[in-house]
């Protein structure tokens, strides 16, 4: 069973462009169970051979999991990245944004472990990448 919103889409894109300006994506849905990021590729984003760089692959996925945890504890700026594991899977299309769906696995008073699905917008069958990472939430202070 997954818990209620703490922040929805709207007070997250708020949220992220006072204290994470530089992320990237844009912020699509932020629901119950999963937070969804698309990122419209440009030359920007591609390596030789015209396939999207793995860097930008596992910003976007970092950001995902970063939403979606954050629409369940709230706005904890602090909360980071302990561990991040990437499996690329399939070439990504270079003429379609990129999209990145996130599911928290755990939810801890101190830890968070998520999951991300990177495919190409249009075929969300096809994974491009697949992420598992934790996150570290600090203590509440009061």
């Amino acid at each position: 069973m997954t818990s209620p919103l703490k922040m929805n889409r709207e007070e997250m894109i708020l949220f992220l462009e006072k204290e994470f300006p530089q992320y990237l994506g844009e912020i699509t849905e932020v629901a119950e169970a999963y937070s969804l990021l698309r990122l419209p590729v440009d030359t920007s984003h591609l390596r030789p051979g015209g396939t999207v760089s793995g860097p930008t692959m596992m910003a976007l996925a970092d950001v995902a999991i970063y939403v979606a945890l954050l629409s369940k504890i709230g706005p904890v700026a602090l909360a980071v990245t302990t561990d991040f594991t990437c499996h690329f899977l399939n070439k990504p299309q270079a003429d379609k944004a990129l999209m990145a769906k996130a599911r928290l696995l755990k939810q801890g008073k101190r830890l968070i472990i998520g999951e991300v699905e990177l495919y190409s917008e249009g075929d969300a069958e096809t994974l491009v990448a697949h992420v598992v990472a934790s996150y570290s939430v600090p203590p509440k202070t009061n």
